[in-house]
């Protein structure tokens, strides 16, 4: 049998204004940070990050994100954190640039800080990177022996973003719950390399709880660019406890077709991760044979976050049988999470099943 594992943070930090304490957060970690950040983020970020490095008497040395989490990226940025000597690496942006900065921490054998400027994705928390080729296309998961050692939310940076990034992250999140009890179901194993624990299968539920108790009131209030309690709750939802719930809940089905989604060209592209996620989550819940009633509350949900329920949506309604097929091919293909849900789905089914939900919608 094997042993149930459940990871975390070492600690997590949320809250509006937070950023402006960064240094004397950092400052037990690494007195040295690599700043990993896209230009858009970081000319939002800069001046309140270097002032609380300044006056934690903190040095820094920052590199652009050029917006792939890949492997010549990583590459890249690495020999950067090598010349400088770094004892820390602190990723601040989207999922991307949070993953490409884990990587590099690892491979320099040095700290990370995980400074998130939306609630889009639930990748903060993880010791995983997704991987991605030059173009995009999904790669692998990359695994590393710890979690990050701090992880920074400012609530009035990630309600600053635009509110598409924040209902991409509750979609994500969506698929928390939906993906791990798969793979309690199945005896499957998590992406901490073991099985389900009470503890990660309780926060994957309350994640999906909270989405559904206080997702709508939350965006509307992100439209506006404010912080409000239904805000913190979903932010803390979208990145704690999604990035704990599939971690050490596991991930199965929504995921699996995310990656599969990533081999098609053309404007699929233009959604965001979370957007393809909220697709892939209505997939799973058509294999898993659940009523209509239960679908189409999900349906609902998403249309009132302004998430992709049809292929249309998805930029997908021309799209031939065969390449859809090679969308199933890569869900189902060997050592995908797909496995979580059933080893005996195909990629006709996943065919199936992405115009099943076009009709049902």
């Amino acid at each position: 049998m094997s042993n149930i594992i459940f990871r975390s943070p070492s600690k997590y930090i949320q809250g509006k204004g937070a950023l402006e304490s960064i240094g004397e957060y950092s400052k037990p970690i690494g007195q040295n940070p690599l700043i990993i950040s896209d230009d858009i983020v970081w000319e939002i970020t800069e001046e309140v990050i270097s002032k609380s490095l300044k006056a934690a008497d903190m040095d820094y040395h920052y590199v652009q994100f050029n917006g792939e989490a890949s492997t010549n990226e990583i590459e890249r940025i690495t020999k950067v954190g090598k010349e400088h000597t770094v004892d820390t690496v602190m990723g601040v942006g989207g999922g991307k640039t949070l993953d490409t900065s884990k990587a590099i921490a690892d491979i320099l054998g040095v700290s990370v800080i995980i400074v998130p400027s939306t609630a889009s994705t639930d990748a903060p928390t993880s010791a995983l990177s997704v991987i991605y080729n030059d173009e995009g296309i999904f790669e692998s998961y990359q695994f590393y022996d710890k979690n990050p050692d701090l992880v920074l939310v400012d609530t009035s940076v990630v309600a600053g973003a635009p509110a598409r990034l924040f209902s991409s992250g509750i979609a994500d999140a969506m698929a928390t719950w939906v993906e791990a009890r798969a793979t309690i179901k199945s005896r499957g194993t998590t992406m901490a390399g073991g099985k389900t624990s009470i503890a990660a299968k309780a926060i994957a539920e309350a994640c999906e709880k909270t989405l559904f108790e206080y997702g709508e009131m939350a965006f509307k209030a992100v439209q506006q660019g404010l912080v409000t309690e239904h805000v913190e709750a979903v932010v803390e939802a979208n990145t704690l406890l999604s990035g704990l719930g599939f971690e050490s809940g596991g991930l199965a089905g929504a995921h699996a077709i995310h990656n599969g989604f990533t081999v098609l060209e053309g404007q699929i592209h233009e959604l965001t991760h979370g957007e393809k996620v909220a697709y892939g989550t209505l997939i799973q819940l058509v294999l898993e044979l659940h009523p209509k009633d239960e679908i189409t509350k999900y349906i609902d949900f998403y249309r009132s976050l302004g998430l992709p329920t049809t292929l249309k949506e998805m930029h997908l309604e021309d799209t031939p049988y065969a390449e859809l097929y090679e969308v199933g091919k890569a869900a189902t293909q060997a050592g995908e999470t797909m496995g979580n849900l059933s080893a005996d789905i195909t990629a006709d089914d996943i065919v199936h099943a992405i115009l099943a939900v076009d009709q049902l919608s």
